[in-house]
């Protein structure tokens, strides 16, 4: 048997336990991914947390066309050093966010889903007060980010489910 064939029957092999549970890719045509693109309005953003939490949410399901659900969120955030040199001070910070969210739907005003989501990332402090800010506020974009993806998650799966 010649590699290609012999890779081509372990793909077939490896692709059966997946087949046989009932696995449907969540972006496939008729999919929960799918179910939710246009459909999801979250509340308008007050702040610069919420507006990248928003726009990476909208990335991830799509804008609002003729929503059927309502997101409603909290973002709260925190900070502290993780990093220490002696005479300096904190060098690495972490922020820590957490995103604390209901899905309803418009017409019944039933919770679809809910839940709370937390997570950090870190940045670097330096010499400069300017280049400090632009760091953390980095953090902060690519924190708003990551809470948007497990929100989008959780959503999808609770559709799925």
């Amino acid at each position: 048997m010649s590699l290609f064939e012999r890779r081509r029957v372990l793909g077939i092999l490896a692709a059966l336990p997946l087949a046989a549970c009932g696995f449907t890719p969540a972006y496939a045509p008729g999919g929960a991914g799918m179910a939710l693109r246009g459909q999801v309005r979250a509340a308008d953003p007050t702040d610069s947390l919420g507006f990248g939490f928003v726009g990476a949410l909208e990335e991830r399901l799509g804008r609002p066309t003729n929503p059927r659900f309502d997101l409603s969120y909290s973002i709260s955030t925190s900070q502290r050093g993780s990093a220490r040199v002696a005479g300096v001070g904190e060098t690495r910070i972490s922020v820590i966010g957490t995103v604390t969210y209901e899905l309803k739907d418009r017409a019944s005003g039933a919770t679809v889903s809910s839940g709370s989501v937390r997570n950090f990332t870190n940045y670097s402090t330096t010499s400069t007060q300017l280049a400090s800010l632009r760091a953390r506020e980095d953090a902060e974009r690519r924190l708003m980010r990551i809470l948007a993806d497990e929100v989008a998650t959780r959503l999808i799966a609770a559709q799925a489910g």
